[in-house]
């Protein structure tokens, strides 16, 4: 094919195809016009790639069709509506999905932590793994208080938001694998249980629920539910339902990036609570009612506003654009 000929004698029609995506304001004959110009530089584009593909000028053509795709699709800003929206319908919508997982994992590893504790209370032998008496009688009176009040109150903020959230990506990232959520979750029953355990041996069981109770309950709650999001990850590769495998964990995964943002903003509060209240000098009933009203807060947020979001028909998948559209198919 001579390329020279070719685009001589499209020249014209690319020309007024420029001209018309630099137009601020367009009439409907010029938008029927610029529909037709498009599928026709679309058709001249495939036609160079197959038949004669000269680099510089498939960079034009896919450069004007960029262009004019920005008009004729639309163009998408961020508005305060959209922001709303996310908050009050597609995130609640996403974090309902994953729900019971997170639910079923709090419960399981709380339970675990107990019996984790109670088996090393009672245990000589456990409790010499942590330490010898002099070391676990350091840890119970100066080291599990002091480690609140080790930094100042943004750094020490900055800290464990950083550390929790990438442990919570990675949960979620990497739950595909059904074996990084295990390993956290049985981390965390024996940091509770063995730290639970210590604290009691001294008789300081209620100065570990003092200093664990105000941001824990919502950061423990975030991370159950990134575990639960793993789970669910793993569980969607095993048993995909009606749903190509593929389709079903690209799905999936574009819902659970709506859940990282939000388990984020839950573990930045956390962090906060844990930074500026934890180790204040505030009253210790009310460090105690903050961190219960958090709990409850991210809890009637997933079971509630989900809820509400998820009978209006909002699945916490991305925006249309990027779903995959699937044909009927009889059974």
């Amino acid at each position: 094919m001579d390329i020279d000929a070719f685009s001589a004698l499209r020249e014209a029609r690319w020309s007024r195809l420029k001209q018309l995506a630099r137009q601020r304001r367009r009439t409907g004959a010029d938008a029927d016009e610029m529909t037709r110009l498009y599928r026709a530089t679309a058709s001249d584009l495939s036609t160079v790639r197959s038949a004669a593909p000269e680099p510089a000028l498939i960079t034009r053509l896919s450069m004007l069709l960029g262009s004019s795709r920005v008009w004729l699709t639309g163009s998408h800003q961020v508005r305060t509506g959209d922001i709303c929206r996310y908050f009050t319908t597609s995130l609640p919508a996403a974090l309902y999905r994953v729900r019971w997982w997170g639910a079923i994992t709090a419960l399981v590893v709380v339970g675990m932590g107990v019996v984790a504790g109670y088996y090393t209370l009672n245990s000589p032998a456990a409790l010499e793994l942590v330490g010898p008496p002099e070391v676990r009688a350091q840890i119970a009176k100066e080291e599990f208080a002091s480690y609140y009040v080790e930094y100042d109150s943004t750094s020490f903020t900055a800290l464990v938001w950083t550390n929790n959230a990438w442990l919570a990506a990675q949960c979620i990232v990497l739950g595909i694998t059904g074996v990084f959520p295990l390993i956290l979750m049985y981390n965390t029953v024996i940091q509770l249980g063995v730290a639970g355990a210590v604290m009691a041996e001294h008789d300081m069981l209620d100065i570990f629920f003092q200093l664990i109770i105000p941001h824990g309950l919502l950061e423990l709650s975030a991370v159950f539910v990134a575990a639960g999001a793993g789970f669910k990850v793993f569980w969607t590769l095993l048993v995909p339902g009606r749903l190509p495998r593929g389709i079903a964990l690209a799905e999936m995964f574009r819902t659970l990036l709506s859940v990282a943002l939000g388990l984020t903003i839950a573990l930045f509060l956390s962090g906060l609570i844990e930074g500026y209240i934890t180790g204040s000098h505030m009253a210790w009933w009310l460090k105690i009612a903050v961190g219960a009203l958090a709990f409850l807060a991210f809890w009637l947020y997933i079971f509630g506003v989900g809820r509400w979001a998820s009978q209006r028909g909002a699945s916490g998948d991305a925006e249309q654009g990027f779903r995959v559209e699937m044909a009927p198919v009889a059974h």
